[in-house]
């Protein structure tokens, strides 16, 4: 298992939702095309309404390159500056969890 923790924050709130409507277009192609993707969610956080952190849990660093390598996700990495302030990126080891399987 691979992972990502990223902290977005945008610039405004019309920026948040343009940002959203790109969140929600991309996260509908990482659904329907990457089988090695294994959890891939956005969360908006309670009392800071112009942040957003992504939790993605990849197979493997393969599987994390093949979706690096998506044009969905080109897409969105050279859209999204335009709406953001700041981006925070943590790799994540695996350690343990629950909803996981750690075999595939």
């Amino acid at each position: 298992m691979f992972g990502l923790m990223v902290r977005f924050t945008c610039k405004d709130e019309v920026a948040a939702a343009a940002f959203d409507d790109l969140v929600a277009r991309t996260g509908e192609q990482i659904r329907a095309h990457e089988p090695g993707t294994v959890i891939y969610t956005v969360h908006r956080v309670d009392g800071r309404p112009l942040q957003r952190v992504f939790y993605e849990l990849y197979r493997d660093e393969e599987a994390f390159e093949v979706h690096e390598s998506k044009d969905y996700v080109r897409a969105f990495l050279s859209e999204r500056d335009q709406y953001l302030s700041g981006t925070e990126v943590d790799r994540l080891d695996f350690v343990s969890g629950k909803g996981v399987d750690v075999e595939q």
